[in-house]
């Protein structure tokens, strides 16, 4: 028996250095992607996203969806503000252009207000609106709520062409090494105004034939972060991803990847994910 026990001992040390690795393993992020609404193939793209998100970093995403195509789209975390209760980080992909009540959209940011970090994708930068988008938001007023969350405030978009994406020279870490690229045909969404608390990621220009037979070049930030409310809570956002194919691609789905790392303080300032955070 006495000769068997360093056998036993031998053979249990490979068992409890696995068990100890994976308890010492960073746990995934937890992400609550939000989808549906107007004008998109959300039915679709929510599955690309999760798919492209947890292919690249140490993370899983769940979903609260609604197949309703309207700009007041009938998702169920309206009316409960502890909905991101357990996530490390919400993304809002959600189009709900026409949802003006002040109430509701308060309760949409109440996590982000206490501190939980957000990505917003395309059409997020047009929902919850109060009022006129064209007309230029004084903060701490109700039209301003969203917007103050965002850092950027946009009305409108223009046709669907391609965009030249370039990237800032300000060496934020979550575009530090990314190279420029052209979209296919997207939608460029304008600038109304852009926040103290924001600093621009990335522009984008795109040719826009006019009725004369000129061509008018537009150019707007497409991407920024920013810091909110009085915790300096991080949000990411990207007005582009209009198309499937857009959403689809890697370029997109990394350049999203690291906005979530980033806004969840698992992106180093060289650019990389936090050690086990990575793929």
């Amino acid at each position: 028996m006495k000769q068997l026990l360093p056998c036993l001992i031998a053979l249990s040390l490979p068992w409890l250095s696995v068990t100890a690795s994976a308890a010492d393993a960073p746990k995934p992020l937890k992400v609550l992607l939000i989808t549906g609404g107007c004008c998109h193939d959300y039915a679709a793209q929510k599955d690309i996203l999760k798919a492209g998100l947890e292919a690249r970093a140490n993370l899983v995403v769940d979903q609260v969806h609604t197949d309703d195509k309207s700009v007041k789209p009938p998702l169920s975390i309206y009316g409960n503000p502890t909905y991101a209760k357990g996530y490390d980080i919400v993304i809002h992909d959600e189009c709900a252009a026409g949802i003006s009540d002040q109430a509701v959209i308060e309760g949409v940011l109440a996590p982000h207000l206490d501190g939980i970090p957000g990505v917003n994708l395309h059409c997020a930068m047009h929902s919850y609106r109060i009022g006129n988008p064209g007309e230029a938001v004084t903060t701490g007023t109700p039209r301003s709520l969203w917007f103050e969350y965002l850092g950027l405030q946009s009305s409108g978009h223009g046709p669907q062409k391609p965009i030249e994406i370039t990237f800032a020279s300000n060496g934020h870490p979550v575009i530090k090494g990314l190279s420029n690229w052209t979209t296919i045909n997207e939608e460029l969404y304008n600038n109304i105004q852009i926040f103290p608390s924001a600093q621009a990621l990335a522009n984008g220009k795109q040719v826009v034939p006019q009725k004369d037979g000129t061509e008018k070049i537009n150019d707007y930030v497409v991407s920024w972060v920013n810091n909110y409310g009085p915790k300096k809570t991080r949000v990411f956002s990207t007005t582009i991803g209009h198309n499937n194919d857009t959403v689809k691609d890697a370029r997109y789905l990394d350049f999203v990847t690291r906005g979530i790392l980033w806004a969840a303080g698992k992106l180093g300032d060289d650019g990389k994910p936090a050690e086990g955070y990575g793929k």
